[in-house]
């Protein structure tokens, strides 16, 4: 087995929890892959994986960012939200 230099694997992830998680799910693709097509893997799926991370080919896809309402769009959504009901004294900041 190769040992990788751990700061080298790092480069293009922000931590070890998201490499791990990332060798990972590839290896379970590459392993569903090859059943599927009842292809025989040369490598453990694992070691497949490694070598691309190690390769640079293996990279956390972007997350998907939900994007912010505008003060408009807040407005419209739920105008009543802001308002105070009447009678009702604001409460105090501690």
């Amino acid at each position: 087995m190769i040992l990788y230099p751990m700061n080298e694997l790092l480069t293009n992830v922000s931590s070890r929890y998201e490499l791990v998680n990332l060798v990972a799910h590839r290896a379970r693709q590459l392993s569903s892959d090859a059943e599927r097509e009842k292809q025989p893997l040369e490598e453990k799926p694992v070691t497949i994986a490694l070598n691309e991370a190690w390769a640079g080919e293996l990279k956390p896809e972007p997350e998907d960012e939900e994007p912010e309402a505008t003060s408009e769009e807040d407005a419209a959504a739920d105008p009543e939200e802001d308002a105070e009901a009447p009678g009702e004294m604001p409460e105090a900041a501690e």
